[in-house]
């Protein structure tokens, strides 16, 4: 177990902006807590198969853990391996699916039925695959698609690399889209697939995104969407009314709530400083998994990146938590899932 040396610079002074109606508060907050150990290279994968990048991982309604990776590479496209793969909590394979449906998994989510969707972003170099949400049985069969694979545009027809996907307790399925980044939008649809609405739009103040790139909901029905470009976490109802924005979670690529309404926070982009490539994403912020209470905002636990001092990208993009508390990460740079085991409260 490794814990940063510095209690997280900026993260260690905990900014909150929490506007509900003309009201704001701040306030500050230190954190150092890590009950967790690691496991990295987490989940076996059949003889000869490498991992390639994983954005996605969602807890099955038995226990067992749901992951979506792309094929050995960064892309499936020309890939027929099956991209969607359920382990149980050992990291044992159990079955896999979607080879050939699937270009680019990013986003994932299981329903109260136990169905399984993907957002499927791009589709660079084929046909028929990606701009779409793809529902499949537990068993892999294809249930329901949203958009129309292969080809990018606007609601109800299409979509555009969409990010991530939520299924609410009503069956209502919402989707952030876009990940390019020149859209910027959440799109909801009746349990049926049918279009309801969109909101949101490029920019900076409320209700504006710049990489919507994750969804959750809490006990109370709050939608919670990473604004990953715009280093913040926003909260919405179901009817898209803006309720607050949360800063002191750093830079989000991946958010879970479980049934306490803890929150899980990924961040897999902040840079200790500037650099070429990514230039300065959230600079003076450490990289890992931020936990705290999604009703209040606080936060009490950080995992750090075992690579946090690495400008660009590493770490965990997706989080998810099973029954005994162990957090699971899915890394696109690294290629790999971690497992973190609780061995302390």
């Amino acid at each position: 177990m490794r814990i940063s040396s510095r209690a997280y610079s900026a993260v260690g002074v905990l900014v909150a902006i929490v506007v509900l109606g003309a009201s704001a508060e701040l306030f500050g907050q230190s954190v150092t807590s890590n009950p967790f150990r690691p496991i990295y290279g987490w989940g076996e994968l059949p003889e000869g198969r490498a991992w390639g990048s994983t954005s996605s991982v969602e807890i099955a309604l038995d226990g067992n853990i749901w992951v979506a990776e792309r094929c050995g590479a960064n892309t499936c496209v020309g890939s027929d391996v099956d991209p969607v793969l359920l382990f149980d909590k050992e990291g044992n394979l159990i079955r896999s699916f979607g080879g050939g449906l699937i270009a680019w998994p990013h986003g994932i989510d299981v329903d109260h039925e136990g169905n399984v969707w993907i957002a499927d972003a791009w589709n660079t170099g084929a046909e028929n695959t990606g701009h779409s949400v793809l529902k499949f049985s537990p068993e892999g069969e294809l249930l329901m698609t949203i958009g129309t694979p292969g080809v990018a545009g606007d609601p109800p027809e299409h979509l555009t690399r969409p990010s991530d996907v939520l299924v609410a307790p009503n069956g209502q399925i919402y989707v952030v889209d876009s990940h390019d980044r020149t859209l910027a939008r959440v799109v909801r649809y009746a349990a049926d697939g049918t279009y309801m609405e969109t909101w949101g739009e490029l920019g900076y103040g409320p209700k504006q995104f710049r990489d919507p790139h994750a969804l959750a909901m809490d006990s109370q029905g709050r939608i919670f969407v990473g604004d990953r470009y715009n280093n913040r976490i926003q909260i919405f109802d179901q009817e898209g009314e803006f309720l607050a924005i949360w800063t002191q979670f750093g830079r989000p690529s991946g958010i879970y709530i479980d049934e306490n309404d803890t929150i899980y926070v990924a961040d897999s982009e902040s840079s200790p400083a500037p650099n070429q490539f990514t230039g300065q994403r959230n600079a003076g912020w450490e990289k890992g998994i931020r936990i705290g209470d999604a009703r209040t905002g606080w936060v009490s636990h950080f995992l750090p990146d075992d690579r946090a001092n690495v400008n660009g990208f590493s770490g965990p993009e997706g989080v998810a938590v099973d029954s005994d508390g162990n957090v699971y990460g899915a890394e696109v740079s690294q290629r790999r899932m971690t497992k973190w085991v609780r061995f302390r409260r």
